[in-house]
């Protein structure tokens, strides 16, 4: 019986009954089949480097997961996707040698304490699982995963275990040249590398996986023991590594060194930043060190630039609220006021608008604490306070510079609030963030500062507050039915009959979460004429929140159970993000 992954003959009806490939694409790779190729070809390999797009989904490659998946099923083996973060690098590294794992395509991925499982290409090779066997000294079940996947495991985890473990010997990286204010790292990867530089491996390798990852965060903790390194990924925190403890303060001082912060220095927090490069790629890293009880604790916050400077249209503004907030564009001088917990994608909505706004007409000038993105357009200023750079100190000297537009990262006191109210009555829009739990708080929280109402109301444009949610993945979406009850519990208007909406049941592509990437729900107040007289008088956020919603505002909730309803984002993350 010929084998499945050579078979043209069983592979290519397979295909076709699978609702993948059409007959015209069948027949297309038959006619490329009759030119002489090498006798035994693998055909998934083959099929998967055409990229053919699916039948069932035009939009996605027919992918060699895809095949491997029909294959097993017909069989009955075992088929899983290899993810790294599932993965215990002890039980991938030290069960077989890297040679073995990558000349037979196999790599322990479970132990239960009896039965090793270990992740093949081909499960019908004669000889595999004696060799395994026999190597591992231990009994095995075999399972089938991509080439693709276990070729990777095999290059990352190998590869940087490789690195660590000879660190533990050498542990001086190599020296850094600081000259640069962007401090633009090129990643080298860690295929192949002989050389001795084997924290500066390490940590290049931390920095590329986080960025395949789609990683928002890198945490590297100290335990009495070891140290564990984590990334938060579509806002949840997972656990990647966990390195000998020796090599934990090797990894901070390289860090340290090429975000230019004092190597010395362990007793106080530190903050630095350095730029990333790797393939086509690029992010700033916003690097935090505080002294915890077995060390020195560090936190890379990565911002990339395809998540930073994004259309307005791509944010999540429902088409009204983004009416409302493009109005807020148009004017020349005002104050706009993003509010929102840490996390919330303040940043993001404030840099979109910045690159909406930006043409070689305007001269925009923003202050930070820290400059999260460098962009080549922007006048950007970083606050300082060591040398007494404050946004205070920024925002007396700024209106020298024929600003345009002015953004403040954040107004923190009453100093600042009022020079920013200055800078909006002599003729400049300003947007600023603030940290209120919705949009007519931030009213109340600049008369808080000591700001005067009038003031307040003669200046202020309006107000977004936002939030984050997970979205559905798109590749394991599927449709329940639940009680209209349940979705008016959240303040959503719905019919009487059950609703149907959408859920991510869980698959290899999102990690068994159901979720892929993170959208906005948003809250936009604009401060109308009766809102205005409101705020010169004193109002309360209650009374200011009921106007706003009688003259048309979505709340936040509103919005998020918009984003239900549409098949956007679930229940649950509803209730996480707005719950108060």
């Amino acid at each position: 019986m010929a084998h499945p992954y050579h078979d043209p003959d069983y592979l290519f009806p397979r295909l076709e009954a699978a609702g993948y490939l059409a007959p015209e694409q069948t027949a297309s790779l038959r006619a490329k089949l009759a030119i002489p190729r090498r006798r035994g070809q693998d055909l998934v390999q083959w099929i998967h480097s055409l990229k053919l797009p699916r039948r069932d989904d035009p939009l996605r490659p027919l992918e060699e997961a895809d095949i491997l998946a029909l294959v097993a099923g017909d069989r009955g083996w075992r088929f899983r996707r290899l993810d790294p973060l599932d993965l215990d690098m002890e039980v991938v590294t030290r069960t077989l040698p890297a040679s073995f794992a990558g000349r037979r395509l196999v790599l322990p991925v479970e132990w239960d304490g009896k039965t090793l499982e270990v992740a093949c290409y081909d499960p019908l090779d004669a000889e595999l699982r004696q060799d395994v066997e026999r190597a591992c000294k231990t009994a095995i079940r075999l399972s089938v995963a991509p080439r693709g996947d276990i070729e990777q495991i095999i290059r990352e985890f190998f590869g940087f275990k490789k690195s660590i473990a000879a660190a533990q010997d050498l542990l001086q990286g190599p020296s850094v040249d600081i000259s640069n204010l962007e401090q633009l790292i090129r990643l080298q990867g860690i295929e192949g590398a002989h050389s001795d530089k084997h924290i500066q491996q390490a940590v290049d390798h931390l920095l590329q996986y986080a960025m395949e990852q789609r990683a928002s965060d890198i945490h590297i903790e100290p335990k009495r023991n070891e140290s564990v390194v984590r990334l938060r990924i579509d806002g949840v925190l997972h656990v990647v590594h966990r390195l000998p403890r020796v090599v934990h303060e090797a990894i901070c001082s390289r860090i340290k060194a090429i975000s230019r912060l004092d190597i010395a220095e362990k007793r106080r927090p530190q903050d630095g930043r350095l730029k990333i490069a790797w393939k086509d790629d690029e992010a700033e890293v916003r690097v935090s060190t505080v002294p915890v009880a077995f060390g020195e604790k560090m936190v890379l916050r990565l911002q990339s630039a395809d998540i930073l400077f994004r259309n307005l249209e791509e944010l999540g503004f429902s088409p009204r609220d983004l009416e409302t907030y493009t109005r807020f564009l148009q004017h020349t001088y005002g104050i706009v006021l993003m509010t929102g917990p840490t996390g919330s994608g303040k940043s993001t909505t404030l840099y979109s608008t910045l690159r909406h706004l930006n043409s070689p007409e305007i001269n925009i000038v923003t202050v930070e604490d820290p400059v999260e993105m460098i962009h080549e357009d922007f006048n950007q200023i970083a606050v300082q306070p060591a040398v007494d750079v404050t946004f205070a100190s920024i925002l007396r000297n700024i209106l020298r510079q024929d600003p345009d537009v002015i953004m403040i990262g954040e107004i923190r006191d009453l100093e600042t609030a009022r020079y920013a109210i200055q800078a909006a009555l002599t003729g400049h829009l300003v947007f600023s963030t603030l940290h209120t739990n919705d949009a007519a708080s931030a009213v109340t929280r600049l008369m808080d500062l000591g700001l005067p109402s009038y003031l307040i109301a003669s200046t202020l444009l309006g107000v977004v507050a936002q939030r984050l949610v997970r979205m559905i993945c798109p590749r394991c979406r599927e449709e329940l039915t639940v009680p209209a009850d349940q979705l008016r519990a959240l303040s959503c208007e719905v019919p009487d009959d059950p609703v149907r909406i959408l859920r991510g049941k869980g698959c290899s592509y999102c990690r068994n979460t159901g979720y892929w990437g993170r959208i906005g729900i948003y809250e936009v107040l604009a401060v109308s004429d009766e809102i205005r007289k409101m705020i010169h008088d004193r109002a309360d956020e209650m009374g200011i929140k009921r106007q706003a919603m009688k003259e048309g505002m979505t709340p936040l909730r509103h919005d998020a159970c918009r984003k239900v309803l549409e098949g956007i984002t679930t229940v649950e993350e509803v209730i996480r993000a707005t719950a108060t």
